[in-house]
């Protein structure tokens, strides 16, 4: 091992330690600051992160990829409505893997420590690149500037972190090799045994557009670690973030004298899909997949002879059964349904209120005050500028826009109650951004067509059901048929909680209670919340446990007696 290797195994072994022993405490932990202030980073990483997504701007993005047969590129920013005009190379599928395969033996023959330690470096330098990444994700996203520098910045690299402590205790737990010893019939057999980890294959991500890290990082990561080469396959409309990743990874490959090959991008473009020709490919034997249940579901009845892990979406669920302070808790819910004008994975979707009302610490109230009160809440966001751009940012995509209208459309034809229209703001800084901030519908158990399937978008039902009890049934069958990433629930019975908690895990549901206050109740934290079950239609992987990475190499052994032995 060079020297160069082994003092950077050094640099990172605290890092990686401290990862480590986050994942088995569960405590908060990170080693990334996670604001964009300037009391933080300085005055000039702000201006010198803007100057770089600007010099991005209007050129090829050039990252020296094997088999280019084209250039493309068709992002508009959410914010100004304007095109990128940045071209990405499109390669030849079979260049794209066969040098992936190429670079494969030399990384997999590097010993676990090696791997984990190059891998480390990576996080610290897309960190070192953050501020750029952050318009580089607004811009293709639509997320707030704040959310794009936290939640796709040191967010994900967290998760990421999270992966290769997870993939660190995965290979630490088999032995390099291991004597045996046993009496067979009177004679003693003394047995030297080797181990080697070897990996599965090729690994491809494919990422989704409105986070395309935060998924992306983890996965990308734990292939890495365990020794695979990965593909990237970012969404055609969001392909910048992951490009400087790309970037960033296959120069820190470079420095330390690995194949940069070992991670490259594959583009296509929504006419020309390409994501069929990797997954079809017999070298590509790790497919990660963030985005559509439609797809995701082909994926998972059509991949049988690859390691395949999933994160769809579900229809995310609030049971308001009994709550203390109404307003806080109807404030905690309209904050989670409006950051990123819910083109969240875990935001809000269905509230389920008793139609005859709520217990709260002041009385009970009635059905149409538990509703109009969140609705104001949600109205004092959208009527504030400067909030709503903090809090519900653009909106990624037309397809958003089309979900609203579409529901607005339903919700008319069947003479629902629309207890608040879905309007755009006015961004104080992007005159032309898309926004659109919360359409709200009342409707009951009978039209749960319109609101059992995920709309990926700023909608938001409140159904009255028959009582609390009716609301959490309902809620876990949702969860259970199809799907859920994150449920909420308020009540301050005690035993109604303790009621309902069994169905909840049986259904794969991820369960917060009661949260109020500064914590927006659809934060995961990384090395602390498990994110996705794998038990309900949601998905199938969980970011992240053992499971995430264990499956990623393979255990093969050779014995031999040990010299001197019996034979």
């Amino acid at each position: 091992m060079s020297e160069q290797l082994k003092q950077l195994i050094n640099k990172h072994q605290t890092t990686l330690s401290a990862a480590i022993e986050a994942i088995r405490t569960r405590h908060n932990w990170s080693p990334f600051q996670d604001s964009p202030s300037s009391k933080f980073h300085g005055e000039e990483k702000p201006k010198a992160g803007k100057a770089a997504f600007v010099a991005r701007c209007h050129r090829p993005f050039d990252l020296k990829l094997p088999g280019i047969n084209d250039w493309v590129g068709a992002e508009v920013s959410p914010f100004t409505q304007e095109p990128l005009g940045i071209t990405y190379p499109a390669c030849d599928p079979q260049a794209i893997i066969a040098a992936a395969k190429a670079a494969a033996p030399q990384w997999a023959k590097t010993t676990a420590e090696t791997r984990l330690a190059v891998c480390v470096e990576m996080t610290e330098q897309l960190y070192a690149r953050n501020f750029e990444m952050a318009h580089a994700i607004m811009h293709v996203a639509g997320q707030s500037y704040t959310q794009a520098f936290s939640g796709s910045g040191p967010n994900a690299l967290d998760r990421g972190l999270e992966a290769l402590a997870y993939a660190a205790e995965a290979m630490r737990h088999v032995p390099a090799s291991a004597t045996y010893s046993r009496n067979f019939a009177g004679e003693q057999v003394l047995l030297t045994k080797t181990y080697n980890l070897i990996p599965r294959g090729i690994g491809l991500v494919i990422c989704c557009a409105s986070f395309p890290t935060w998924n992306a990082y983890p996965s990308m990561f734990a292939s890495l670690a365990t020794g695979n080469p990965v593909i990237i396959k970012p969404h055609p409309n969001a392909i910048l973030p992951m490009a400087i990743a790309v970037e960033i990874c296959r120069e820190v490959l470079e420095k330390f004298g690995f194949d940069a090959n070992l991670i490259t991008l594959a583009v296509d473009t929504p006419s020309k899909p390409i994501a069929m020709t990797y997954i079809e490919n017999p070298a590509v034997q790790i497919i990660d997949f963030t985005g559509s249940p439609r797809f995701g579901s082909y994926l998972e009845s059509t991949v049988k002879d690859k390691l395949l892990f999933t994160e769809t979406a579900g229809v995310n669920s609030v049971v308001v059964a009994s709550v203390d302070n109404l307003q806080e808790s109807m404030r905690a819910i309209a904050r989670g349904t409006s950051l990123f004008s819910a083109q969240m994975c875990t935001s809000p979707q269905v509230v389920y209120v008793p139609k005859e009302g709520i217990a709260t610490g002041t009385g009970t109230v009635s059905f149409d005050d538990v509703a109009q009160t969140l609705v104001n809440e949600i109205e004092a966001i959208a009527s504030n500028a400067k909030m709503a751009a903090a809090i519900m940012g653009a909106i990624q995509g037309q397809v958003s826009l089309n979900v609203v209208a579409s529901a607005h459309e339903q919700a008319q034809a069947k003479g629902l109650r629309i207890l608040r229209e879905a309007s755009p703001y006015q961004h104080p800084d992007f005159p032309n951004a898309r926004t659109l901030s919360p359409l709200v519908i009342a409707t009951t158990p009978e039209h749960q067509e319109m609101y059992a399937q995920e709309c990926f978008g700023p909608v938001l039902f409140i159904v009255a059901t028959e009582d609390a009890d009716a609301a959490a049934y309902e809620a876990t069958e949702l969860a259970r048929t199809k799907g859920t990433i994150s449920c909420y629930m308020y009540a301050t019975d005690d035993v109604y909680v303790d009621r309902w908690l069994d169905a909840y895990a049986q259904a794969g549901a991820n369960l917060t209670l009661n949260l109020t206050g500064p914590m927006w109740i659809n934060f995961a934290a990384a090395y602390s919340d498990y994110h996705v079950t794998g038990l309900n239609p949601a998905g199938n992987a969980c970011l992240a446990d053992l499971a995430f990475v264990s499956a990623r190499f393979r255990i093969v052994q050779h014995r031999r007696p040990t010299t001197g032995a019996a034979s």
